[in-house]
């Protein structure tokens, strides 16, 4: 293995930080220069809020005129969908793909309103659990991306709030399409997982690899946020024809069933 020598840009990305220190740039501000700016209403998103990198669930709301752009959502970059699932009022905010995007959503949704945060994102099978498509409820994720490193100091996971797998316990039982637990690998470069990489990960017994999770799981342990991750597992890296199949709709509504029942946990309330 190289030897990283200071100066080195991964020497740069974890030296010595000073976590405790406040943020000048505040998210907060972000998002009052929006509303001014942009001529957004002062006003609330929805309590839960949950990211589609894909933008699957996007797509489906707009199809079926059941999501409605907010009027309060001041974000440059993203819309946020208002839509109702199962009883549920959910927010959503599509095509955030990758640990910063991601990230930088998620901090204006907390910002703005926000107090559950899920994120739902498709994702390369490593350690089989059972037949593409199905769901992980990720536990901890390897960071192997840049974003983390910013929040929580180096480590080589990062880990979901055990009180919130807690209250999952039993959640998905009988849902359409199998919900397990396990270990995730956030990559920053999905285009660049070597074999070693693969067999490294296969090896720790980490079921799938995407871009999110770790640094989700570093920025909610930093500023004390409820944050969840599932991997939609549809694919082997398209190693061979006809990988990524999702589903009907894109995989759409068995997402939004395990949503639904994240958020009614949350609130503690019984599914219908």
């Amino acid at each position: 293995m190289t030897k990283n020598k200071p100066g080195t840009p991964l020497a740069t990305l974890l030296r010595a930080r000073d976590y405790d220190a406040p943020s000048v740039f505040l998210p907060e501000n972000l998002v009052r220069e929006g509303r001014r700016q942009l001529g957004k209403e002062d006003g609330s998103i929805p309590e839960i809020c949950f990211l589609d990198p894909d933008g699957d669930i996007v797509r489906y709301l707009r199809q079926t005129g059941l999501g409605k752009v907010s009027e309060s959502w001041a974000c440059y970059h993203t819309e946020l969908l208002e839509f109702e699932w199962e009883g549920v009022p959910l927010g959503v905010v599509g095509f955030a793909v990758g640990a910063p995007f991601a990230v930088l959503v998620a901090e204006q949704l907390f910002a703005s309103g926000c107090g559950l945060l899920i994120s739902m994102t498709s994702s390369g099978q490593i350690v089989a659990a059972g037949p593409t498509p199905y769901f992980v409820l990720i536990g901890r994720a390897l960071r192997d991306e840049g974003t983390s490193y910013h929040y929580v100091a180096p480590d080589d996971y990062a880990d979901a709030n055990p009180d919130l797998l807690s209250l999952m316990e039993g959640a998905f039982e009988g849902l359409p399409e199998p919900v397990y637990s396990g270990t995730a690998w956030t990559t920053d470069a999905p285009f660049r997982e070597t074999e070693a990489a693969i067999n490294a990960a296969r090896n720790a017994n980490i079921l799938a690899v995407e871009m999110e999770a770790a640094a989700l799981y570093a920025f909610a342990k930093a500023r004390n946020k409820p944050v969840l991750c599932f991997a939609h597992v549809t694919n082997q890296m398209a190693i061979k024809e006809g990988d990524f199949e999702k589903g009907e709709a894109g995989g759409s509504l068995d997402a939004l069933a395990i949503i639904a029942e994240t958020a009614r946990r949350w609130k503690g309330q019984p599914r219908k």
